[in-house]
Order: structure tokens, then C-alpha cells, then sequence
């Protein structure tokens, strides 16, 4: 005979892999989606949002960020001008940028800053990320050890619903970055970084299914604008 605390741990574990099977459904789902997106669609999305985020007050007074490499084989929401406008204009802006690198197949993954596209290189799938040394032989700036915080994340996804809540490739990445980061800025008494997701029309649904470990963003940018979500979001994307 099973104990009270075997079996609300069995039920807890069920619960959990029911929700990783709804998870992977809607993966299959959003893919397919995006998969059958009109080609000239995606484009005039991509411009929208890029536009939306390049007019926003929050990016316009935010010094420094992290953002996501947009890659056109995963279908993400194009990043190529917001990023090349940051890059082109560090001087005058003094915006200083971090980009993502894998490390592992263990959910680690860092932002290094770059300064220049020529920073980045293609990894074994294609996808860009920034060299670990500089031009010089110097190691880039891992935002984790910066001593000061960033104020934006620009995070990519799968899919996203009304509450905030985010649908990854299923790799863990992000959530596991996103938590150690918004672990340091607590532990540095620092103001947490506004996690803002950018979205295709058909990436919205009404329900994500979620666990404990998945980190919530404050606002979505779609083609339509801004959604702001939390209450932080509220007050800086109105």
C-alpha cells in the first residue's frame, strides 16, 4: 500500500508528463503553422514588429540588452534590423549588447557582449553566436559577470498566450537563463530586466501549458503593437 506522500508524488510526477505531452502537441501544431505562414506575410510581420520595438520608449532609453540572433531556418521573428541598428549606431547610443551562445547540451547557454557582426560565427546547425575572444584575444563580456545590469531581454518562442506565458523548442535554454539572471539581479539589489517576446500573428493561442520552471515574459510585440502583460510592463509600454 502506497503512503499519502507516494501518491500526491505519483500524481505530481502524471501531472507534469501531461503537460510535457501537451507541450509537444503544441510544438507540432505551431510548427506546422509557421511552416505554412505566407512567405510575404512573415515579411511584412517581421517589419512591423521590428519597427514597433526600434519606436518604443523603453528600447530608445534602454543601455543595455540582451537579444536573441533571429534564424530564418527556425522561423523566428526576424531581429536582423533591430540588431544592426544597435550595432551601427553603439557609439552614439551607448547601447552595449549581449547575444546568445550554447554551451552544452545541458540547458547552458551564455550572453556574451559583441560589438559588430563580424563578432559572430555559425555553429554546427547554422545558427550565429558571438566568438568567445575578441579581435584581440580578449574573452567577451559574459553578461553574468558584468557589473551592471541589463535593462531588456528580446526573447524569441514557439508560442505565447495573453498571460505571459511562453512555449520554447523544449530545450530549457532561455527559462534556465532567464532564472539565474533574475536570481542575480535580486542578489545585486538590481531593477529585473523587462523580458519582452516578439510574435507572429499565428504564435498567439489561448493557453500555454506550463511548469514551475517556465518564466513568464512582461509584454508581447505582435504585428498589431504592443501587448503589455505584467504590471512592470504596464507602466513602461502604454
Amino acid at each position: 500500500m502506497s503512503t499519502d506522500g507516494e501518491s500526491n508524488s505519483s500524481s505530481g510526477a502524471a501531472d507534469v508528463d501531461a503537460i510535457f505531452a501537451q507541450k509537444k502537441a503544441l510544438r507540432s501544431k505551431l510548427k506546422r503553422d509557421l511552416k505554412s505562414m505566407d512567405s510575404s506575410l512573415r515579411s511584412q510581420e517581421d517589419e512591423q514588429i521590428q519597427k514597433v520595438v526600434l519606436q518604443a520608449p523603453w528600447f530608445k532609453d534602454c543601455k543595455s540588452l540582451c537579444a536573441y540572433i533571429s534564424c530564418s531556418t527556425l522561423r523566428e521573428v526576424d531581429t536582423s534590423v533591430i540588431l544592426s541598428r544597435i550595432l551601427q549606431t553603439q557609439s552614439k547610443d551607448e547601447k552595449k549588447l549581449y547575444v546568445p551562445r550554447v554551451e552544452d547540451m545541458n540547458r547552458n547557454m551564455r550572453m556574451l557582449n559583441i560589438s559588430s557582426t563580424t563578432d559572430l560565427i555559425a555553429n554546427s546547425m547554422n545558427i550565429l553566436e558571438p566568438c568567445l575572444v575578441d579581435s584581440e584575444g580578449n574573452e567577451r563580456e559574459d553578461v553574468l559577470l558584468a557589473n551592471e545590469p541589463v535593462d531588456l531581454f528580446l526573447l524569441p518562442g514557439l508560442g505565447f498566450d495573453n498571460f505571459g506565458r511562453r512555449l520554447g523548442r523544449g530545450g530549457g535554454y532561455y527559462d534556465t537563463f532567464l532564472t539565474k539572471y533574475q536570481e542575480l539581479a535580486k542578489e545585486r539589489k538590481w531593477k529585473q530586466p523587462l523580458k519582452i517576446a516578439l510574435s507572429y500573428s499565428v504564435q498567439i493561442v489561448d493557453n500555454i501549458p506550463v511548469t514551475p520552471d517556465d518564466v513568464l515574459v512582461d509584454a508581447l510585440i505582435t504585428p498589431s503593437g504592443v501587448l503589455p502583460i505584467s504590471q512592470t510592463a504596464q507602466q513602461f509600454c502604454l
